[in-house]
């Protein structure tokens, strides 16, 4: 037998059923790819619900597949852990490139599992618009909390959908709560009028700032700052105490600003240090203060059926746009109608019109 590997990281692994020299690469691929398929859907749930992370992964990457032959697979997975999911959490976090998201949800998630929580942190990196790659990089700069029995780690590529947010995030969602992960956190890519998918698939918006960036006076602009359930300017140490105590000033100024939410939730700007692993503690009480809050007045029920409105909708939308751009007639005259309008010989709208027509 295989002795283990030291776990050295994020990227460790260890060592399976030595593969027979003698066997040739296309033998040995044919064996690994067979294994990968042996298990049942109902082993992988019944592993996923004890709350083994590899069958959770496992079952993620299902969803996540455009395979066809995956589809059934994913569909049954997920109704199978839908009856299972436990009530969870659900946090989305967003902040500009550099402001310290990983580093704050590395030690606030690390805060939460010392409290006896098990968090999934649900990361969407950005992928390239040309190539569709993604660094898939937040199991690297999380290697702490990575190796925590009771936290797991899944980084997915945006893709293309809103927000960069994932378009499978929903039923990721799903499956981690099927694993018995009691508070969700969403990372996401960046901030801005597209983040509206993380909102809406959340119970509290989280947003990280800088001070002295020019944040301050984006408080009076609508949008991000309207969704925020708390603001927490982070990097809130050495030299930097002073301007992001002022930065809390402004902010708190601003957010008294704009209409009372439906939640009767006052959001609130508050100060950390991720680095030196300071205010994380009043940061989760803001957020159980909320939490409180929103179920004393039955707000947090209501936000559960805005969620599944939203994703109902999502979904109609994406598999309506799949089924459009699958479609072998579209597919023809999709670039004719492309170099029509590039002619001046029809508009983009008729063109959409024509290219409508086509699937009734």
């Amino acid at each position: 037998m295989a002795e283990e590997k030291q776990d050295s990281g994020a990227l460790s692994e260890k060592d399976g059923v030595t593969t027979p020299t003698n066997l040739s690469k296309q033998a040995a691929a044919t064996i690994k790819q067979k294994r990968k398929q042996s298990i049942s859907v109902e082993t992988l749930v019944a592993q996923l619900k004890l709350g083994d992370t590899t069958a959770l992964s496992r079952a993620i990457t299902y969803i996540e597949s455009e395979a066809p032959q995956h589809q059934n697979i994913s569909k049954s997975i997920l109704e199978q852990c839908l009856q299972h999911a436990v009530p969870s959490f659900r946090i989305g976090i967003t902040g500009v490139p550099g402001v310290g998201k990983s580093t704050f949800i590395e030690r606030f998630g690390t805060y939460l599992t010392k409290k006896g929580h098990r968090v999934a942190v649900l990361a969407v990196d950005p992928s390239s618009t040309v190539s569709r790659g993604s660094i898939l990089g937040d199991k690297t700069r999380m290697e702490s909390l990575v190796k925590d029995p009771n936290a797991y780690i899944r980084p997915s590529s945006s893709g293309t959908s809103l927000g960069g947010v994932a378009r499978k995030t929903r039923e990721a969602i799903i499956l981690c709560e099927a694993a018995g992960f009691d508070t969700i956190i969403i990372e996401t890519v960046g901030v801005g009028q597209s983040e509206t998918a993380v909102h809406s698939m959340t119970d509290f918006f989280l947003l990280l700032k800088l001070a002295g960036a020019g944040d301050e006076l984006q408080g009076m602009k609508r949008g991000i700052m309207e969704m925020a359930d708390a603001i927490v300017i982070n990097k809130a140490d050495g030299d930097n105490v002073k301007a992001a105590k002022l930065a809390r000033t402004e902010f708190n100024r601003a957010l008294h600003l704009f209409p009372p939410k439906e939640s009767q939730w006052t959001p609130k700007a508050m100060t950390c240090s991720a680095l030196k692993d300071e205010g994380i503690d009043t940061v989760w009480e803001a957020l159980q203060d909320y939490l409180d809050t929103v179920k004393d007045n039955g707000y947090f029920s209501e936000k559960r059926k805005q969620q599944n409105r939203f994703w109902l909708l999502q979904t109609i939308e994406n598999t309506l746009q799949q089924a459009f751009f699958s479609n072998v007639e579209v597919k023809k005259a999709f670039e004719a109608q492309l170099e029509r309008i590039h002619e001046q010989k029809t508009t983009p709208f008729e063109a959409a019109a024509y290219l409508l027509s086509l699937t009734k």
